[in-house]
């Protein structure tokens, strides 16, 4: 009886859980309907949105042609070309010189305080050219984002997926917001950029004039 009673427990879990799980995801689909947000709304989302992407944290990868990373050591506000002449090149993981990985590693475990590097499940790298965020405003990037051609060839539901799928490999998105003791992180959670980045594309991705 004992036995029974709690495979039974096991199993209500296992179905709330479930549950749960399609719940979340149910809604998810709800708020990506398009219309489903006011205009207003979306640029109320947006401005959230755009303090995270201009943070040093989540913009100092983002650089042009040229490939040199920027930095925002531990105790500093304003964000610099990465110490020790390290350039990403062409390949954009550095492995014309020192590949990235050299200091980043590509690990799940949590960032250490500051001055270890930040690693993440990913091998480290710089984003792709087109994706330049660095030394750009909010509209530009707001332009930059809804833009196919420039953002990956995603649409609104496929840029939120593209958030899923970092998260998912422990990649450089959400470590954004743990990036080791002694470093600023962007404002909010990874799950609120995850949200805003949902209803934005639910109002049609409307971007400030």
């Amino acid at each position: 009886m004992k036995r029974s009673l709690i495979t039974a427990a096991f199993a209500a879990s296992a179905i709330a859980a479930l549950t749960g799980l399609v719940a979340a995801k149910d809604e998810a689909a709800k708020d990506l309907l398009p219309g489903s947000v006011s205009r207003a709304e979306g640029l109320e989302a947006w401005k959230r949105i755009e303090a995270v992407v201009t943070h040093p944290r989540c913009a100092n990868c983002h650089v042009d042609a040229k490939a040199i990373p920027i930095w925002t050591p531990a105790g500093e506000t304003k964000p610099r070309p990465h110490g020790m002449n390290i350039h990403g090149g062409a390949s954009r993981i550095g492995a014309e010189a020192i590949p990235c990985a050299t200091c980043h590693m590509t690990s799940t475990q949590a960032n250490e305080p500051a001055p270890a590097p930040p690693r993440a499940g990913i091998d480290w790298q710089l984003a792709p050219v087109a994706f330049i965020w660095f030394g750009k405003s909010g509209a530009e990037i707001c332009t930059q984002l809804k833009d196919s051609k420039r953002n990956g060839g995603r649409d609104a539901a496929g840029l939120v997926e593209h958030l899923r799928h970092d998260a998912s490999l422990n990649g450089f998105i959400p470590r954004g917001w743990a990036p080791g003791a002694g470093r600023s992180t962007p404002p909010g959670t990874f799950e609120d950029h995850v949200k805003d980045m949902a209803r934005w594309g639910a109002a049609g991705q409307p971007c400030p004039d």
